[in-house]
């Protein structure tokens, strides 16, 4: 304490220094002159919390009264604990990120989500697909009034399948932006959490931020991982119990999910547990297959529009990537214009994207799609009794492969 008070008669316009060597005499019973300190802390600094909060404390000494604190800081000491530090200690933690979902999930207090602002008419091709979306789910929902004239219901949702790559995400912020509706997007690890009971509890408040946002769309990304058939889960309980939760989510009697849009996107749907394929739950099957004719001249001349080209025979890309996903396409584009620049480089002359150079990327640009066909083939033709898969079969056989 003598060196202290020597360092303020050096620096006697040092408040904080001033503040806590009054702070300092007050703990050790000097409130006169804990006093005569904070008075000339607050000469220098009149709006000072801190020196205030000190002159408070000798003020209620002086006048022979206690602080709150005070009593509980005495057992403490006399019980030999040191007493913790929870300002401390909050510090510590301020910077860690909440769990995900326990508030809103990457949304607002309002439950703000993204609103797509595209359509149907941006996807390209897959004309089969929008007629059947039509058909199935957009006109129902854009039709109330008819809805119910003719007894349609709007149970359970829709579930998006086919190879990787090929739109599926694409389109279900399509069906969003058709609607006007939020769109929340999730995947497994938005509810996946180490503690027992967490992932179940987060999977809830999803739905419960849905409901209170109707009407929205609640897109399940990768749904063979949150759904997996529970017979592949023996092993694990707490998977088997974010299963169950998402059934009930879905439908029971405790579930009102009017005005929610459930959408799922799937490349294995013969990995989704059979009860979340009943009536009610994904009750609907739609195959999004590889990019048609149609919708691989969009998906190329979007890759294109921005870039310097020369020669480029769009007909002759689209025979040659026959069995590309839009994936593919992108990575075919991206390729040929490496190549353009390279020898761009190489020749310090630059020079536009030309067909000589996708002939290079289809060298090295293969379809990625041969192993889900092939996994597809061995289920439609050998482990699909119900038939719920009857649309993959038909493409296959368009294909020459069943």
């Amino acid at each position: 304490m003598r060196s202290l008070l020597e360092a303020v008669e050096g620096r006697p316009d040092d408040v904080p220094l001033r503040v806590h060597v009054a702070g300092m005499l007050v703990d050790q019973g000097d409130s006169a002159a804990a006093l005569a300190h904070c008075s000339a802390a607050l000469e220098r600094d009149p709006g000072n919390a801190e020196a205030l909060a000190v002159l408070s404390r000798a003020t209620d000494r002086l006048r022979g009264v206690s602080a709150p604190a005070e009593p509980a800081k005495a057992a403490k000491a006399e019980s030999g604990k040191a007493e913790f530090d929870w300002d401390a200690a909050e510090g510590e933690v301020a910077g860690i990120v909440q769990p995900a979902l326990i508030e809103d999930p990457g949304v607002g207090p309002d439950g703000e989500a993204e609103r797509p602002d595209m359509t149907l008419s941006d996807v390209g091709g897959l004309e089969e697909v929008k007629r059947r979306l039509e058909a199935a789910f957009l006109v129902p929902m854009r039709n109330p009034e008819m809805r119910r004239l003719y007894g349609r219901s709007l149970p359970g949702g829709l579930l998006l399948y086919g190879p990787p790559g090929c739109g599926k995400t694409f389109l279900a912020r399509a069906i969003a932006g058709e609607l006007g509706a939020r769109f929340y997007a999730v995947s497994l690890s938005d509810i996946l959490d180490m503690w027992v009971g967490s992932s179940e509890r987060n999977l809830h408040e999803m739905f419960e931020i849905a409901r209170r946002n109707a009407p929205c769309v609640l897109f399940f990304d990768e749904i063979d991982a949150l759904g997996q058939k529970r017979v592949h889960l023996r092993t694990s309980t707490a998977m088997r119990g974010m299963v169950n939760q998402l059934l009930t989510e879905m439908d029971s009697v405790k579930s009102v999910n009017d005005g929610v849009f459930i959408l799922g996107a799937t490349n294995h749907p013969w990995d989704v547990d059979t009860a979340l394929l009943r009536p009610g739950r994904f009750d609907r099957l739609l195959l999004v297959a590889p990019p048609d004719d149609a919708a691989r001249e969009a998906i190329l001349r979007y890759h294109l529009r921005d870039r310097p080209l020369e020669g480029i025979e769009i007909a002759t890309l689209v025979r040659r990537s026959g069995h590309f996903s839009g994936a593919d396409l992108a990575h075919l584009c991206d390729t040929a214009a490496e190549h353009a620049m390279l020898d761009s480089v190489r020749t310090k002359e630059v020079r536009p994207i030309r067909m000589i150079d996708f002939d290079q990327a289809f060298a090295e640009v293969k379809s990625s799609i041969g192993p889900w066909l092939q996994d597809a083939r061995n289920v439609v033709m050998f482990a699909d009794s119900a038939g719920k898969f009857d649309d993959l079969l038909a493409y296959l056989r368009q294909r020459g492969m069943a």
